[in-house]
């Protein structure tokens, strides 16, 4: 095999890695990884290979090693994604082409975003940025510029304008949230919360509207905030002024969190009975957040979801972590 034959290889890989230790999607990658630079001849092929793509052959002929060898150490870097490899045509039919994928690898041992002071790392998602609803009307969503699709019609909330809802509302049913599972294995959690802002829903509105509003984390319910109504005697404080006086403006922010010893709503006990454990909150790389009217609530009153430019407070749905 020539080593002047000319080649080139289509650079699909990442060429930056940043890889954070707390993260649990990120663990196998780490691992792969390390063991792709546990050995002095990956090394020496990755630093061949990080301007000038080669052949499996070259490799093997520059190393002196056989070309089994070579094929075993090339995959265990494409494992651990740090080169890319194509089958390309060569003078004696095709040949495997390797070359360096990635420019620099940094890993981060503590999250970036956390809180020195407080040690709470903090995360909003949009109001329209869930992953999954069953709804019922009367329903509907209104972003900036007023409604987004029809009101009271269930396709609206599989519309991809839907993302940029700033007000939310349904009768009963549930929206479900996913925030990435960003939780720090290495530090003891104290306490997972989510506020929002929220009340009843009535047509139009109604002051004395009441409602059940249910929160679940994880499949767990956490809390359930007994909403007196549906408000809109005055204006909402960024509520657009494309939405209409008589119809739903503000509602209450409300906070649902979990410790060891329980569930609160606002600080006060909710459930002793339910703390961070039964949460599983390393089970999956997400963590869920269900906001739900019941069927079998006492007072099925409807809900409304307000974003950062609807109601009285600049927010969509704020997931804290508090570490001890």
């Amino acid at each position: 095999m020539s080593l002047k034959e000319k080649r080139t290889v289509r650079i699909i890989g990442e060429r930056n890695i940043c890889l954070h230790l707390s993260n649990l999607n990120h663990r196998e990658r780490i691992m792969r990884i390390g063991k792709a630079l546990s050995s002095s001849t990956r090394l020496d092929i990755l630093d061949m290979l990080k301007n000038t793509p080669r052949s499996l052959q070259e490799i093997a002929s520059i190393l002196d090693i056989p070309l089994s060898s070579a094929a075993l150490h090339i995959k265990t870097l494409e494992e651990a994604k740090l080169i890319v490899t194509e089958t390309q045509p060569g003078i004696r039919g095709s040949m495997r082409v390797c070359i360096c994928s990635m420019q620099s690898f940094h890993l981060e041992t503590f999250d970036a975003e956390i809180d020195s002071a407080s040690k709470t790392i903090s995360l909003e998602m949009p109001i329209g940025s869930y992953s999954n609803c069953d709804v019922h009307p009367t329903c509907g969503l209104a972003g900036e510029n007023g409604a987004i699709e029809a009101y009271d019609t269930v396709q609206s909330f599989y519309a991809p304008a839907r993302t940029s809802a700033q007000l939310i509302w349904f009768s009963k049913g549930y929206i479900e949230y996913r925030f990435p599972n960003i939780c720090n294995p290495l530090l003891p959690l104290g306490e997972i919360s989510f506020s929002m802002e929220i009340c009843s829903e009535a047509p139009g509105f109604l002051e004395n509207w009441p409602s059940d509003i249910t929160v679940s984390i994880n499949e767990v319910e956490v809390g359930t905030f007994h909403s007196p109504g549906d408000f809109g005697a005055r204006r909402g404080r960024l509520t657009p002024p494309i939405w209409p006086n008589g119809n739903t403006q503000y509602g209450f922010l409300k906070t649902f969190s979990v410790r060891e010893n329980g569930s609160y709503l606002d600080g006060k006990p909710e459930n002793p009975l339910i703390g961070l454990k039964d949460l599983d909150l390393g089970a999956n790389p997400y963590i869920s957040l269900k906001i739900a009217i019941r069927d079998d609530a006492k007072n099925a009153g409807g809900v409304n979801i307000f974003g950062e430019k609807y109601g009285d407070y600049p927010q969509g749905i704020v997931m804290n972590l508090t570490y001890l």
